[in-house]
């Protein structure tokens, strides 16, 4: 089987590079045992189309974990701002993607972020990268749901956090029950959204969701 793993991608420019990387040793140990699952599951492993999956395997799971070596409190402080603005902040339809701790089986769909801030205010792609970061990990929705609020509530100390996301699972839509049309909304609130009926019904009028 041939080792992928230091055959990272590299786009250069005069004025941009990038560079993907992966650490050798895990990304050997997880080809390893992807191989193992496939020749469980029964294919050949030696034919040319799988020959080096196991390795594009490793590298994309890393990927879809990197949530994992990320703090999200610190994506929010190396954005964090002085300002006087004490309206509705809301960054809406930040596309998900992530993984069912379950089965480890994607989830996909949209988080609508707000808050109030309170003396402090944050970048906005820093909304979208701490979804971003809790996502890149094993989830359950609901759970995803509450970091994402606390996170900015913990970093921000804003008046209020409302956080709403709406996804579609696959382990509902490709096994399992296979209704491929539901969609799961979980939604965490603190401060002035909760106590404050008129704010939240105006936060959710804004982002065009209705909770029953």
């Amino acid at each position: 089987m041939e080792n992928e793993f230091d055959n990272n991608e590299h786009y250069n420019s005069e004025g941009y590079s990038r560079v993907e990387s992966w650490n050798p040793e895990k990304t050997q140990k997880l080809a390893e045992h992807y191989k193992a699952i496939l020749e469980l599951l029964g294919e050949d492993t030696m034919r040319e189309g799988l020959l080096n999956t196991p390795f594009r395997v490793a590298k994309a799971m890393q990927f879809l974990t990197h949530g994992y070596h990320v703090d999200p409190g610190k994506i929010i402080q190396s954005a964090k701002f002085k300002e006087n603005y004490r309206q509705m902040v809301i960054v809406k339809d930040i596309e998900l993607y992530s993984m069912c701790e379950h089965h480890m089986i994607p989830f996909y769909g949209k988080a609508h972020v707000g808050y109030i801030p309170d003396g402090h205010i944050t970048g906005l792609s820093k909304i979208a990268r701490v979804v971003e970061a809790y996502a890149r990990r094993l989830q359950v929705q609901e759970r995803l749901t509450v970091q994402i609020r606390d996170c900015i509530q913990d970093n921000l100390l804003p008046m209020g956090v409302a956080v709403v996301i709406e996804a579609g699972h696959m382990c509902m839509q490709m096994r399992g029950v296979q209704k491929q049309n539901s969609v799961t909304t979980t939604s965490a609130f603190t401060g002035i959204f909760l106590s404050d009926i008129k704010t939240r019904e105006e936060f959710m009028h804004l982002i065009g969701v209705r909770l029953h």
